[in-house]
């Protein structure tokens, strides 16, 4: 599902970190060794269809690689 993040993420919490993620060996990989972590928070999101909702979003993220692979969990209304 594509989509477009419209406002700030909030409410962020840290998932796992380091060998806590599943993924992390393809994270590793695909973007470079680092200390990962796995977050998730609550966003405005803009989807195909133009529709604006708020959605829970998780995504991967490590010190100077930025915001990698951010999805949509759920939405939320």
């Amino acid at each position: 599902m594509h989509f477009e993040l419209v406002g700030p993420i909030k409410d962020v919490e840290v998932i796992a970190i380091g060998g806590r993620i599943r993924e992390v060996m393809r994270v590793s990989q695909q973007y470079g060794p680092a200390r990962w972590r796995k977050l998730k928070g609550i966003a405005m999101v803009r989807l195909q269809n133009d529709r604006v909702c708020r959605a829970e979003v998780h995504w991967y993220e490590a010190h100077g690689k930025g915001k990698k692979k951010m999805k949509i969990k759920r939405v939320l209304g």
